[in-house]
């Protein structure tokens, strides 16, 4: 996987399945995992194969940081740590066989209308370039290359030219036990979000992005910040689309990936990312429950 990044959920159950059958195979065999550093990249892996045998992520990630580093850090990179508790999340949904690993399901391709981006609180800045890309598998290979599926700009938004977003039309499909929903078929709900947050978009610079015709992605995405066009990046979130809660997905600074002296300049103290998508196909696995380190500020 690159630098600095994530793998496809399924490398990392391919990896935890490799391990786990070559540690099993004889007491004296050992695994040797390795990236540039030996600890970003090995961290997201150690950890989730520590997460595989029974850790919660929030330990194995505890425990790395405290084996492999001096200062704690352990894995450091937001991203990295985000799919360490994906794949918490994907394992509590599996079922585990007696003193064996668990068989691992992973979330079925969940599509996502990609429809706004936005960035709030924003510094000294006019517009900010953006690419989104998708990891997607090469027959043949592990690695697995972003392939870019939009870029464009982020611009800031003045008042009295602010398009009108509402009303919004969306279904809603309402939350049953299984017990009651055999017993009857819910309909979906039809409803009407208006758009309530124009008071507040002026207070504050804000950059925004808004597709007339919604962006599709699916799996796992990056979505990557420039200061130009070509080069200066400010800094990124990978993410995967099973794991959005509802139509939107928010990142404080704290959770943005690699954000240098640059990005910080341009981010002021209520920053948020935002990325609003349309209903999802019925696919996707709930939410994993927030940390208190990935919590939004917003």
């Amino acid at each position: 996987m690159d630098d600095n990044h994530v793998p496809p959920l399924q490398m990392i159950r391919e990896f935890c399945e490799d391990v786990y059958s070559w540690l099993s195979n004889d007491p004296k065999n050992i695994a040797v995992i390795h990236c540039m550093a030996g600890k970003g990249r090995t961290g997201l892996m150690v950890c989730s194969y520590l997460v595989y045998t029974g850790m919660s992520a929030e330990e194995a990630l505890r425990v790395y940081a405290e084996k492999r580093t001096t200062n704690n850090e352990g894995v450091s990179i937001p991203s990295q740590r985000r799919y360490v508790r994906y794949w918490e999340h994907v394992l509590s949904f599996s079922k585990g066989v007696p003193r064996g690993p668990p068989t691992v399901k992973l979330p079925k391709s969940c599509k996502r209308e990609l429809r706004r981006i936005r960035l709030y609180d924003t510094i000294n800045v006019e517009s900010i370039f953006f690419v989104v890309s998708e990891l997607q598998r090469v027959p043949g290979e592990k690695y697995c290359p972003p392939a870019e599926v939009s870029k464009s700009c982020c611009r800031r938004i003045k008042n009295g030219i602010q398009r009108t977003y509402s009303p919004r039309y969306f279904y809603s499909f309402v939350e049953e036990n299984e017990d009651e929903m055999k017993q009857e078929k819910k309909e979906p709900r039809l409803v009407v979000q208006m758009d309530t947050e124009s008071s507040m978009l002026y207070q504050k610079t804000c950059l925004d992005h808004f597709y007339d015709k919604p962006v599709q992605v699916s799996g796992d995405v990056r979505i990557t910040f420039y200061e130009k066009l070509i080069g200066g990046r400010l800094f990124y979130a990978c993410f995967n689309t099973a794991f959005i809660r509802n139509d939107l997905l928010q990142f404080s600074l704290r959770e943005l990936d690699k954000v240098g002296k640059k990005g910080r300049s341009m981010t002021g103290s209520s920053f948020c990312l935002e990325l609003f998508f349309g209903p999802a196909n019925g696919n996707c696995l709930p939410t994993p429950p927030l940390h208190e380190d990935n919590l939004s500020d917003c």
